[in-house]
């Protein structure tokens, strides 16, 4: 475990100002439902969902609106769903204890099992530089790496009710993830497997979902406490920036964009809320209200570097896109 030094901007600055600048978006309503979720952009622009509730992915074509259906086993429950360098689309098995390669074009399927009676439920899912799979299992308290060549597991178990959660990669391949049931952020180097832990400064923090700017920074959402978070790994510095929707906010889903700009979704309100934060100037813009002002929460989302566009889906059964790389950081 490492000590931090911690930085807490509560009571040093005031709530960041708000640009009125409103984000522009676009959204495909989903025909099936079943709570359409972690879109992903495959090298063709086809964009790839999991219909966790519905068991199934689906297939979006942005530029004509078609869909597909690909149904899954009864109880798959898919979670993330992430575009191979192969060109396949592979399924996190959330209640099974799978992980799926799936053909698009013959919609073949085939499973993997994790091998192991502990480990249930494979949650979210990133590629290395080799296209090798690296995983969280939240309820099972181990984070998984995959031989997608041979289909062989090995796992780092990160201890009962840490609850590991998103997980990214940094640019030495370093893997990186929240670790939900505790104040921690997690650490794997990926040739040794070992594991380090960084302490967050409240004992209430709870990291969800997790950003790696293009500077290494390592940025995290506090879910329960209304939090941006940032960590740095050469001083183990930890900055906390208060959201402008308060200690409620419940912060869920974040990217970093290519200008290295923080995006992160607010839950707690009416309806799901999208906006930026540049590191440069310490400041939100782009405050923008997705769907319907009721119930509503964007869970995971994808910035494709090819195209600018922020991709999301909401518990209101859409699939959506913000034009975030055209949004104008306030000054």
């Amino acid at each position: 475990m490492r000590g931090l030094v911690t930085l807490a901007l509560i009571g040093a600055l005031a709530v960041p100002e708000l640009s009125a600048q409103v984000v522009p978006f676009q959204e495909w309503p989903i025909e099936w439902g079943g709570r359409p979720r972690d879109p992903y952009v495959a090298q063709d622009g086809i964009v790839y969902f999991a219909g966790q509730a519905g068991n199934y992915v689906g297939r979006l074509d942005p530029r004509t609106g078609q869909t597909r259906r690909y149904e899954l086993p009864p109880n798959t429950n898919p979670h993330t769903v992430v575009a191979g360098p192969d060109n396949h689309i592979w399924i996190a098995g959330n209640r099974n204890a799978t992980i799926g390669r799936l053909n698009p074009a013959s919609g073949d399927i085939r499973w993997y099992q994790m091998g192991d009676s502990t480990v249930r439920d494979p949650h979210t899912m990133v590629f290395d530089r080799n296209g090798n799979l690296w995983f969280t299992a939240q309820n099972s308290g181990v984070v998984g790496h995959m031989n997608v060549q041979s289909g062989a597991i090995r796992f780092v178990r990160v201890g009962p009710n840490t609850r590991p959660y998103g997980i990214e990669l940094n640019s030495r391949g370093e893997v990186w993830f929240n670790l939900f049931g505790t104040n921690k952020i997690g650490r794997i180097n990926p040739q040794t497997y070992e594991l380090t832990t960084y302490d967050l400064p409240h004992e209430r923090a709870r990291g969800r979902r997790i950003a790696i700017t293009p500077d290494d920074v390592v940025w995290y959402t506090d879910y329960t406490r209304g939090m941006l978070g940032r960590v740095d790994p050469r001083t183990g510095r930890v900055t906390e920036i208060p959201l402008p929707g308060g200690a409620a906010s419940l912060p869920y889903g974040m990217g970093s964009d290519d200008k290295g700009r923080i995006w992160v979704t607010e839950s707690g309100t009416k309806g799901a809320i999208l906006q930026g934060y540049d590191p440069g100037t310490g400041r939100f813009f782009g405050r923008t209200l997705i769907g319907r002002e009721d119930n509503n929460t964007i869970r995971h989302m994808m910035f494709d570097r090819r195209t600018g566009l922020l991709w999301f889906g909401t518990d209101q059964g859409t699939i959506g896109r913000a034009e975030v790389s055209r949004a104008q950081t306030a000054m």
